[in-house]
């Protein structure tokens, strides 16, 4: 599986857009990797996870053909999340598909509804969503997609994924704090070559509705412990936030040597 990184951001972005912390100031003077745009990944060009409003942004920065993209997995409805107005480009005179494919997108109730406020008859842009509860496993084309809940908002569902395909398996965990326990227990059935944490809040402690250093570190200190992962599994940090207080270097600087790898906007990884 080829996975890039569209976004590695928390909901403001990197910089943020009136902050004057000593992050985004840094952040602007340094550029580069460490300019990040809300949070997205792609695998094999077909399966996206989140439609941030940034996304019109990744296609501009790597060429991409969304038409091309066949399932949209949705982690939740918050809006850095959750940009459904963009869904409604679909349809002409704004986009003149040549195969007419449709989009599965899939999602909580919360997420279904909140992308049915916006879009009355998904039918005539091609979208057919599908409605997920935690636990529940869904063949998408050559993927088999599992949803796990996320500790992340107690007023909406919020989820992650499990991503199967070609005998590989990914763990796609952003945004949550320390998973659930009934997750770790549904989690025991994998080995994972491929997890994806959520390090928002980079040096602080907390490690509820987001994780940041502490947290990634005890994540893969279990998940080896409880044979999940092992020495050959890539774990990888991403869903930063300047409020973590971490530019991209010292990210690194703390991750590295944990065996844990800093992601930025168009990392790729092949698995």
């Amino acid at each position: 599986m080829d996975i890039l990184f569209l976004g590695t951001s928390a909901a403001e972005g990197c910089p943020a857009l009136f902050c004057e912390c000593d992050v985004c100031v840094k952040t602007r003077i340094l550029g580069g990797k460490n300019i990040r745009s809300r949070s997205s990944i792609q695998v094999d060009g077909e399966l996206k996870i989140d439609w941030p409003p940034d996304t019109y942004l990744h296609l501009l920065k790597n060429n991409l053909n969304l038409a091309r993209v066949k399932y949209l997995f949705i982690t939740h409805n918050h809006y850095d999340h959750l940009h459904p107005d963009d869904l409604t480009m679909r349809q002409k005179p704004f986009a003149h598909m040549k195969d007419g494919s449709n989009l599965h997108i899939y999602g909580s109730r919360d997420t279904v509804d909140q992308i049915l406020k916006v879009v009355e008859d998904p039918s005539k842009l091609g979208l057919i969503l599908h409605r997920l509860e935690p636990f529940e496993t869904v063949d998408a084309g050559k993927f088999k997609v599992t949803a796990l809940p996320a500790d992340h908002a107690s007023d909406r569902v919020c989820l992650i994924y499990l991503i199967e395909s070609r005998g590989r398996i990914i763990l796609h965990g952003y945004d949550s704090g320390f998973f659930p326990e009934e997750a770790w227990q549904r989690m025991k059935d994998y080995r994972f070559d491929l997890v994806i944490l959520d390090c928002t809040n980079g040096a602080l402690p907390h490690t509820r509705y987001h994780m940041g250093l502490e947290g990634v570190v005890r994540v893969k200190k279990r998940m080896i412990s409880e044979g999940i992962a092992d020495k050959d599994t890539l774990f990888v940090a991403t869903h930063f936030s300047h409020n973590g207080l971490l530019t991209y270097d010292e990210l690194v600087s703390r991750l590295l040597p944990e065996g844990i790898e800093t992601a930025y906007d168009g990392l790729t990884i092949e698995i």
